[in-house]
């Protein structure tokens, strides 16, 4: 992908004077298939298709449950408040041509990797279908499912069509959130030059269309896949699969979605960190020049970088945070369904596709609270964008109090303990409580205006070791406040949930578990205000690239690093809700996983003890995955901004005019190191995660079958699980809290701070900068999909361990 026109030539007179083009990578923009064959179908014959999918959808809701039509209804009416959010910021101006050009260079640079990323990804994802296939075509089956006649062969053609379609729509959330933000960036830039609120206004509802369209779309793909196997399977017909056991059908949804999400989040934070990395090290510590500065030749991919590391990437992940959370919650309330024998269990079971409906339209609501300035022509002070953000948070959680609270009574109340909605509410409100409470700890760590973050910016002023010192220890110390919240979480959350009322045929209580699902979706039930957020901070991030880039005046770039630093704390606030949340869902999806292992055996499975040998061993092979994998993803972006720092120093030695402005820098020849490094970087980790789970449960399940233990195998993988989710959640929090801390302490040392920029303080603090990018951007966020996948594909390939 060589860059085929000049940036200018050397006749040129100084650089801040004229204008600057930049070429694109390639000679006509990419379009995904899917979408240029929609574009070559008469638009008659597509709305009469779209109404007929419509309908088709909307019979087989109304045939499975008035509960699924209602969601079928709030997600379509959300993807068309995400049309108006999309046509509302692409109706804004682009800005000069010299912005549109950078712009241009960007979104071909992220669609093309996009392209490629996602093409070795889905092979994969055909190679792992297949092994699933073959798995449960010989697996055994529960008797639930043997008196129902549901066949090893329906269950593994059900098993592999919910696998790709979560796969399938994982990467589409990726495509949405790369799309938006490379479309963006430019007009952000743009209303920058005007008001600071219009470029926040903008960047907020881009990332507002991407995690509407997120949240709809991880909703609808379990509600279409529930309401299509219950009417396939004639669920609650009389010999057929009871509608308590049906959530069970969905758990492929869930590791498909966990799949694509943690290839993307390698791949793409690979990417990111390597270039960030190459172009800071060469470009402000060796040759002193500024971030994003044009003369530096991996500025293009480090703006590309933003974009497939931090929009697609968390798209996927937040998706599949959301999908594990709703099916975990679906088996864990038709399971107690079940055993509370309650007459129609279908409102404990479609709940979290409710409370999730709300999302959906209390985050909207939020998101238009954030306006722009009544006069865009009146010069005003500039507001904080962090209180403002806040602000809209806090409208967000107000109603989605309201809103979580009438689902609890609509669908939650029962005859036979008619206070136990009340208890759910409340676990609920834990949940909210506990969202906010980890957006807060977040943003105390890594937000500049508060005191760690000052004192780690201190320490830059003694020298490159003390600041790295101070970063470790701010990290290590910032994972007790999240620690102590999520235990306090569960166990009140367990606690309501147990005293709620329900119990079971031998009169012992069962809401336990089910009040710690019931918080977990109250955590989420502002994951897509909470995307929004995160959405935000790689938007403003490449406004700011090319603010500097296309060399607009000081006030402009003024803006954009105010909102890039406000958007360092919001990515940083967001990987702490999804490490909570995860924390959470993993807990979730542990007890479904017993719970299965328990009806595939016959044999009740309720704890796992650790102190027989083997357990304790898959207790420590589980945490040894977390620190290997951790190591193995820093470690690759390590790799590779080694060739990114030998490409750019070789480019300022053979080519001396850069620095003058008199030859063009090589930006392609960087995307393209980039972009094939983390493609091959990424399939070592990934492969780790998939294979060491499945490896340990076959190889014990047959050492159980020597010493006459039989649920050996299944026992090895729960501790390995338990173990591995424990040091999980630690290891992402320590490392997403000091990864961000680091970055804005070299943004507030760059506001003027104890020398500004250029100063050897600064350059102390670049370098923690750099330590800390593999840690925030890379290995942390990959760490949360992680231990939902592990959680997962035990799920998935529990028969095999018995």
């Amino acid at each position: 992908m060589m860059m085929v026109d000049d940036v200018e030539n050397g006749s040129m007179g100084p650089f801040v004077d004229r204008p600057r083009t930049f070429p694109a990578m390639r000679s006509k923009t990419y379009t995904p298939l899917v979408f240029r064959m929609l574009m070559g179908i008469n638009v008659r014959v597509l709305i009469i298709l779209l109404f007929l999918g419509l309908g088709a959808v909307f019979y087989i809701g109304a045939r499975t449950s008035p509960i699924i039509v209602f969601v079928f209804t709030i997600c379509i009416i959300s993807f068309c408040f995400s049309i108006y959010l999309t046509k509302w910021v692409l109706d804004k101006d682009e800005g000069p041509l010299e912005m549109t050009q950078i712009s241009d260079a960007i979104r071909d640079g992220a669609e093309g990797f996009f392209r490629t990323q996602y093409g070795t990804i889905s092979k994969m994802a055909m190679l792992l279908a297949f092994v699933i296939l073959s798995i449960y075509m010989f697996r055994s089956t529960t008797p639930q499912q043997e008196s129902t006649g549901l066949g090893r062969t329906t269950n593994a053609f059900i098993t592999v069509a919910a696998f790709l379609l979560g796969a399938l729509c994982s990467g589409a959330a990726g495509y949405v959130g790369m799309w938006v933000s490379v479309r963006a960036n430019v007009r952000v830039a743009s209303a920058a030059r005007r008001s600071a609120r219009e470029a926040l206004q903008i960047a907020v509802r881009a990332g507002g269309f991407s995690a509407i369209i997120v949240v709809g779309m991880a909703v609808l793909g379990v509600a279409i896949l529930y309401a299509t196997f219950y009417v396939y399977l004639g669920v609650d017909l009389p010999g057929s699969l009871k509608v308590t056991d049906l959530p069970l059908l969905l758990v492929g949804y869930g590791f498909g979605a966990s799949f694509v999400a943690l290839f993307a989040q390698l791949g793409g934070g690979i990417y990111t960190k390597a270039a960030d990395v190459g172009a800071d090290l060469v470009g402000k510590v060796e040759q002193g020049i500024p971030e994003d500065d044009p003369r530096n030749p991996a500025v293009i991919a480090d703006l590309v970088g933003d974009n497939v590391g931090d929009c697609a990437a968390r798209g996927a992940d937040l998706f599949e945070s959301i999908a594990a959370e709703i099916i975990s919650a679906m088996i864990l309330g038709g399971t107690m369904a079940q055993r509370c024998k309650i007459e129609d269990p279908s409102g404990f079971i479609l709940f979290p596709l409710v409370v999730h409906s709300f999302d959906l339209v209390v985050s909207s609501i939020g998101i238009l609270s954030i306006r722009g300035s009544r006069d865009a022509g009146v010069k005003v002070p500039v507001e904080d964008p962090m209180a403002i953000l806040q602000k809209g948070y806090s409208v967000t959680i107000f109603f989605a109090i309201l809103a979580f609270g009438a689902s609890t009574r609509w669908l939650l109340y029962t005859e036979q303990a008619p206070t136990a909605w009340l208890n759910f509410a409340l676990c609920g409100l834990v949940g909210i409580i506990t969202a906010y409470l980890f957006v807060w700890i977040t943003k105390y760590y890594t937000d500049y205006k508060h005191e760690p973050v000052r004192t780690l910016a201190l320490s830059s002023a003694t020298g490159h070791g003390t600041n790295i010192i101070a970063g470790v220890s701010l990290g290590l110390e910032s994972t007790a406040l999240p620690v102590l919240v999520i235990s306090v979480s569960i166990i009140s959350a367990y606690w309501l949930g147990h005293t709620s009322g329900l119990i079971d045929s031998s009169g012992a209580p069962t809401g336990g578990l089910f009040g710690t699902a019931v918080a977990t979706m109250g955590m989420l039930s502002t994951a897509a205000y909470v995307l929004t957020m995160d959405m935000f901070g790689p938007i403003a991030d490449n406004a700011g690239g090319i603010a500097e880039m296309s060399q607009q005046p000081e006030s402009v770039r003024e803006i954009t690093d105010l909102l890039d630093a406000v958007g360092n704390t919001t990515k940083a606030t967001t990987k702490g809700f999804a490490i909570g949340s995860a924390a959470l869902a993993s807990f979730l999806l542990f007890s479904a996983y017993m719970d299965e292992v328990a009806a595939f055996s016959g044999n009740p499975f309720k704890e796992v003890d650790i102190a027989i040998p083997e357990v304790f061993v898959g207790g420590l092979l589980g945490s040894m995955l977390i620190f290997v994998f951790s190591a193995w993803a820093c470690s690759a972006v390590g790799r590779t901004a080694q060739e990114v720092v030998n490409e750019v120093r070789r480019q300022f030695i053979e080519r001396p005019g850069i620095m003058d402005y008199k030859e063009k820098p090589d930006y392609g020849r960087c995307v393209a190191i980039v972009a094939s490094a983390s493609l091959r970087e990424m399939i070592k980790p990934g492969a780790l995660a998939i294979i060491s789970p499945i490896a340990v449960g076959f190889i014990f399940k047959l050492l159980g079958r020597l010493t006459d233990h039989p649920l050996l195998g299944a026992k090895v993988v729960a501790s390995m699980l338990m173990f591995a989710t424990v040091s999980g959640i630690l290891m992402a929090l320590f490392l997403n809290t000091a990864g961000g801390a680091w970055d804005n302490a070299k943004k507030f040392i760059e506001t003027g701070a104890l020398g500004g920029k250029g100063s050897d303080c600064h350059k102390a603090a670049v370098t923690g900068d750099t330590v800390g990018d593999p840690f925030k951007d890379t290995a942390g966020p990959s760490i949360h999909v992680l231990i939902k996948m592990l959680a997962t594909i035990t799920l998935v390939m529990a028969p095999i361990f018995l």
